[in-house]
């Protein structure tokens, strides 16, 4: 991935999500407090989590495989654990799967803006890509925060707008940053 994607989409990210809350609604409100504890969520983000992941696991080196031939086996656990996580573990796995997904999608982020010390601007990008990291370690470990956080943000109708116009004016910084390398 090139620098100027993984500035520009990261941008843009950020930009959408502050949208959505500054133009906000009871319908933005209802679906990130529902969220959480959402079987679809779960579907959605903690499937596309395990498979990108077991994906990840197939594309292993030799160097990596130190107890095995061939990734198979721990394909085949790691597979096996992301099932019985649906059957056993329901509760909050969607918010356990945005962490997986953000985990996932940190690396060729971060990956893109390793040795540019020419670029400062690159440090917008990897300012928020940490800052996420951060996030989901810390939700994925206590993942019943995320909707204690969206109960305190849609409690008073300015705070989402407040978030929501961080969010766009940093998403659109990055953004333009991108088209600056």
């Amino acid at each position: 991935m090139s620098l100027f994607l993984a500035t520009l989409l990261p941008g843009l990210v950020l930009a959408l999500l502050g949208v959505l809350l500054v133009a906000g609604g009871p319908r933005v409100s209802s679906t990130a407090k529902a969220l959480p504890r959402s079987q679809r969520g779960a579907w959605l983000f903690f499937g596309l989590g395990a498979v990108w992941f077991l994906w990840r696991i197939s594309r292993l080196g030799e160097a990596d495989l130190i107890f095995v031939q061939n990734p198979w086996p721990v394909m085949l656990a790691f597979g096996t654990l992301a099932v019985l996580a649906f059957i056993y573990a329901p509760d909050f796995l969607a918010v356990r799967g945005l962490s997986v997904l953000t985990l996932l999608a940190a690396e060729p982020l971060l990956y893109a803006a390793y040795m540019e010390w020419d670029k400062p601007q690159r440090l917008l990008m990897v300012s928020a890509v940490y800052l996420a990291i951060a996030a989901a370690i810390y939700l994925a470990a206590a993942p019943y925060r995320l909707r204690d956080f969206f109960d305190w943000l849609f409690r008073q109708p300015g705070r989402p707008r407040i978030l929501g116009a961080v969010l766009l004016v940093y998403g659109l910084a990055t953004a333009v940053a991108a088209f600056t390398y």
